[in-house]
């Protein structure tokens, strides 16, 4: 692709990988009715304190190929190949080479965690294998010349700058203590949250602390701020231990965090006490509420012996149909170059949004949902900006 210029030299020894891969086609067999197989990967979270995330992820594209295959007129079968990274950037690279070295695969659905796509993203663009990311959401992604990049979620940049204006009107603190795990998309989230909460004369106390398994000293330094709010960023396994320290502290203030905690798993792991009222956000809405993906609520529990659409299961669904669209689109030249070529020019009406990208990767058109924790669920408040203007 033209798209974008990688850049730096990547020094990577199985680079001599690469022909046989970029030249795989949809050679990878046939279905037992006779149509080829097309496989497409996923790579994603899929161990680890925070894996609810990456099945959530899973689950989506699960679903969108069980009904690509149960479509009659589609002329091939879809076929997936996992990798888990555990979210983790050291373990990115492992798991984006192994989907690599399968030259059956055209496509990639993930990574998912900002610092698994980081450090994943230069073997994808070698290799010249597209990659739409559900949920990673750093700034810096489409600016690092990426070519094969593509992200269906809005970036930190929207997010932190529409929960500091809530924070600010809605909430109306005058003092934020700003809270980052120091990862990737704990940091790029941080930073746009706290650039425009400056903007609104808001005083913000920043600090960053790796993933712990105590977080007492942390809620004593927090309390000591008299904070009228705590945001935090990071993921929900961190959060829901946070937020025990903070209420066995007697923490007073409101606490808020971003897309990494919106999750049922953080409400069951911090307890509903500790969790009550806590504000979530993401730059994604509720399938569950929305009535117009009602029928992808139902496919999607089908597909998955009734689980219920979490954070990025819709996002993940509407990026694998959007590929699938491209595949069908392309006939019978299917293969890495031209998938890669092709899926820039995608238009595809999903249940999130209209997936239609920017020339840098990024989605065109952008929301933010603000959640709460409410009788120990969590309930969609609204559209940010409908919220500020309420």
């Amino acid at each position: 692709m033209a798209r974008r210029t990688l850049l730096g030299a990547i020094a990577l020894a199985s680079a001599v990988t690469l022909t046989a891969a970029a030249c795989g086609s949809s050679d990878g067999g046939s279905s037992s009715d006779g149509k080829k197989t097309i496989t497409i990967g996923f790579q994603g979270v899929l161990s680890g304190d925070n894996q609810q995330l990456g099945i959530n992820a899973l689950y989506g594209v699960e679903t969108a190929i069980a009904e690509a295959n149960s479509d009659a007129s589609l002329p091939f079968k879809v076929k997936l190949v996992q990798s888990d990274d555990g979210g983790s950037p050291d373990q990115g690279p492992t798991a984006a080479q192994k989907i690599i070295d399968n030259s059956d695969v055209l496509a990639v659905v993930g990574p998912m965690f900002s610092g698994a796509t980081k450090a994943s993203e230069p073997l994808y663009s070698q290799a010249g294998l597209l990659s739409v990311s559900p949920s990673a959401t750093n700034p810096a992604l489409t600016t690092l010349g990426f070519r094969t990049f593509y992200r269906v979620i809005a970036p930190d940049t929207v997010q932190g700058t529409a929960d500091a204006d809530y924070i600010a009107t809605v909430l109306k603190a005058k003092k934020v203590f700003s809270l980052d795990d120091k990862s990737d998309y704990g940091t790029g989230l941080s930073a746009a949250l706290e650039k425009e909460l400056k903007t609104k004369g808001v005083t913000v106390v920043h600090d960053g602390i790796n993933p712990t398994k105590n977080y007492t000293s942390e809620a004593t330094k927090i309390i000591s701020e008299s904070p009228d709010v705590l945001f935090y960023s990071g993921y929900y396994a961190e959060l829901a231990l946070l937020s025990r320290a903070l209420h066995d502290k007697g923490f007073k203030g409101a606490t808020i965090s971003g897309d990494g905690s919106l999750d049922g798993k953080y409400v069951e792991q911090a307890g509903t006490a500790a969790a009550e009222g806590t504000y979530l956000s993401c730059p994604c809405s509720d399938a569950n509420s929305d009535p117009a993906a009602a029928a992808f609520v139902e496919s999607y529990k089908k597909t998955n012996g009734g689980a219920r659409p979490g954070t990025y299961s819709g996002e993940a669904y509407d990026a694998t149909n959007a590929l699938i669209q491209v595949l069908k689109s392309l006939g019978d030249n299917v293969n890495r170059q031209s998938v890669a070529s092709a899926f820039g020019k995608v238009e595809y009406k999903g249940v999130t949004k209209l997936v239609k990208f920017q020339p840098n990767g990024e989605v065109e058109g952008a929301n933010d949902f603000i959640y709460q924790v409410k009788g120990g669920k969590i309930t969609v408040l609204g559209n940010t900006v409908d919220l500020i203007k309420s």
